[in-house]
């Protein structure tokens, strides 16, 4: 049973002996089950069975740990270290709708990047653009937090960075600016 979008989502209850009760198929169920229902796009909460604790962020977390522990590795460890850092960051706040962002924008310009690379190099090779895009967006993501955190500890630039002056805005914007017209053609080009 498949919660749609007009439906309440389902509820998943984690008992202290740390099993998982579907409520709605009323059986017992696994971090992979809970992993395949995200991926079929089923919404669902997960509950503390006893206090009725919202503890649906924590199972989701962990079923990211799951399946980097299973070798997927999609979180390079980089990246793992600036989420941690940010959590005691006074610009942290920003983070969450960052990546939020991101993902929306990854997600709806996956199929059109997945089959632009195969056209430039052959199905099944590397995805080499699509980590430039990633180290570029970090880049950006990196200055945009310099920017907003005024009060924070003064870090030493990288020396591939552009100086931190008043043209730092205006780079930011031109990078935006040369994505967005590669979104475009590349938009362009798939709707042929």
């Amino acid at each position: 049973m498949a919660a749609g979008k007009d439906e309440a989502p389902i509820r998943i209850r984690k008992y202290a002996n740390r099993r998982l009760y579907n409520t709605a198929s009323s059986s017992y169920v696994t971090l992979a089950d809970l992993a395949q229902l995200v991926r079929d796009g089923v919404e669902f909460t997960v509950e503390d069975a006893k206090s009725g604790e919202d503890l649906t962020r924590a199972t989701l977390t962990q079923i990211i740990v799951d399946e980097e522990q299973s070798g997927a590795n999609l979180l390079p460890v980089s990246l793992l270290r600036r989420i941690i850092s940010m959590y005691r960051d006074n610009a942290g706040w920003m983070l969450p709708a960052y990546l939020e962002q991101s993902m929306e924008w990854f997600a709806a310009n996956q199929d059109a990047m997945r089959r632009e690379v195969e056209r430039a190099y052959g199905p099944g090779l590397s995805f080499g653009p699509l980590d430039d895009i990633g180290k570029r967006n970090m880049a950006l993501f990196e200055q945009t937090m310099r920017m907003w955190n005024p009060f924070g500890a003064a870090k030493p630039e990288p020396k591939d960075d552009p100086p931190a002056a008043g043209g730092e805005l205006q780079e930011m914007r031109d990078e935006i600016a040369r994505m967005q017209e590669r979104l475009d053609a590349l938009a362009g080009r798939t709707d042929d």
